[in-house]
């Protein structure tokens, strides 16, 4: 099938690449010419695992192609998946100016029927919107050309979204009519075949499919560190906790270990941005809003134990950081606990010193480049030399088992505080080190 993306960030190069790869033939657009250019060298402008390689070898098989020009895309395709950015504005909605961007433009230069498929997270009610943004334009042109505005949401976990992508849980479709779905299904039908995956309901309920998704998985984060925090309080183990009620098959081991809060592009944005919407039709939405509530304030937990261990002049005090984006396998650093975390460090007077395997270019560009207390390593020990305490804060492979006597030979004090519930407390109090936890007495 001929198929066109609009957007080449996280999901419509994963998108693009992924079609390209059961031999569509994809035509990917973005305004931005360094990236586009970038692209067509085999060079990806995020680090998700196999994506390079994939976009390479389909570049170079003719089966994916890169373009500013969204009218060759349009030229080219019969189906264009709108997969722009769709940022939180300032009072928490989805700011979809780039979206309705780019259905103006469809309207503008399509030239024969058209499935248009909504692919970025977007609030109920745009698929209206998008419609009537082309058929504006249709109208402007004089034209009777017809068009599907589909809603297709996708659930990719950042690190893992090729796997995600091709051998997805589900494929969830909103459409109007029986040919919109058939045209989907025939496009999804390589990355369903062992079992019928694909989901199709009315737009509006897959719009609001993505938003519930994201939010039941924040709630459960929410809800563990809730009980982390309790659990610190009364003498209660976390750790042993979630084994007690993971084995619940009604509740299950996913999203429900205790930490140091979530981040990244989809949970924070997205709970605020279904908040938005129920309080726009008039809905107090109070779990969700203490959802987000809670983790606000886990945030801040690791910097309170610190504060507890040194007090709250850090002046003086030096501490290592491994993991600065949100989680493993990314370098994604939007909403990242280590952010608040070395930000409420530096403004106490604490140097850092920090180590990620793959976010460092994105911390010293973008999220901490105004903050000259941050020194960067590219190796996980480096950093401990002289450091008061090791803080962990993204569970990162390399990090899960390291050599404790060089860290306990490197640190000033064995001192580990652990964002991520890593490691065997009993273990290494044995050894001398103070450890400290999330959801555990100290």
């Amino acid at each position: 099938m001929k198929v066109g993306v609009v957007g080449t960030g996280y999901v419509g190069l994963v998108t693009g690449t992924c079609f390209s790869e059961m031999g569509n033939d994809v035509t990917c657009v973005d305004i931005d010419e360094q990236k586009i250019e970038a692209l067509k060298r085999g060079e990806v402008p995020i680090y998700e695992p196999n994506l390079s390689r994939m976009v390479l070898e389909n570049y170079k098989r003719g089966s994916l192609k890169f373009t500013t020009d969204i009218k060759e895309a349009l030229d080219n395709s019969n189906i264009v998946f709108i997969a722009v950015g769709t940022p939180m504005g300032e009072d928490g909605s989805a700011d979809l100016q780039y979206v309705l961007k780019v259905a103006e433009s469809i309207g503008k230069y399509m030239k024969h029927h058209m499935s248009v498929v909504n692919k970025s997270t977007v609030p109920v009610g745009t698929a209206d919107r998008v419609e009537a943004k082309i058929q504006e334009e249709l109208d402007r042109r004089g034209s009777n050309l017809t068009f599907d505005v589909i809603s297709n949401p996708e659930f990719l976990k950042e690190g893992d979204a090729i796997n995600d992508f091709m051998k997805p849980d589900r494929v969830v479709v909103g459409a109007k009519r029986k040919e919109a779905f058939d045209t989907m299904r025939e496009l999804y039908a390589p990355f369903t075949r062992s079992r019928d995956r694909f989901i199709q309901m009315d737009i509006r309920s897959s719009e609001m499919t993505k938003y519930a998704s994201n939010a039941m998985l924040a709630t459960k984060i929410s809800f563990m560190n809730e009980m982390a925090n309790i659990c610190e309080r009364v003498g209660a183990d976390v750790n042993m906790v979630r084994h007690g009620i993971g084995s619940d098959s009604r509740i299950g081991y996913s999203f429900i270990y205790a930490g140091c809060g979530y981040g990244g592009s989809c949970f924070p944005k997205d709970v605020q941005a279904l908040i938005r919407t129920a309080k726009e039709y008039g809905y107090e939405p109070k779990i969700l809003e203490a959802v987000e509530d809670v983790n606000y304030r886990q945030k801040r937990v690791i910097v309170d134990k610190v504060i507890k261990r040194f007090g709250e002049d850090l002046s003086g005090k030096s501490f290592a950081i491994w993991g600065l984006s949100f989680k493993p396998e990314t370098d994604d650093m939007r909403e990242a606990t280590s952010i608040v975390v070395i930000d409420e460090l530096t403004k106490m007077g604490a140097e850092v010193k920090a180590y990620d395997p793959k976010a460092i270019d994105e911390a010293k560009s973008f999220y901490l480049k105004d903050n000259d207390k941050v020194s960067y390593f590219d190796s996980k020990y480096t950093p401990l030399k002289g450091a008061d305490a090791l803080i962990l804060l993204t569970e990162w492979k390399e990090f899960r088992s390291p050599d404790f006597d060089e860290i306990k030979k490197r640190l000033n004090s064995p001192i580990i505080f652990d964002g991520r519930n890593q490691y065997n407390k009993d273990i290494l109090r044995e050894e001398g080190f103070e450890y400290y936890q999330i959801g555990v007495e100290e």
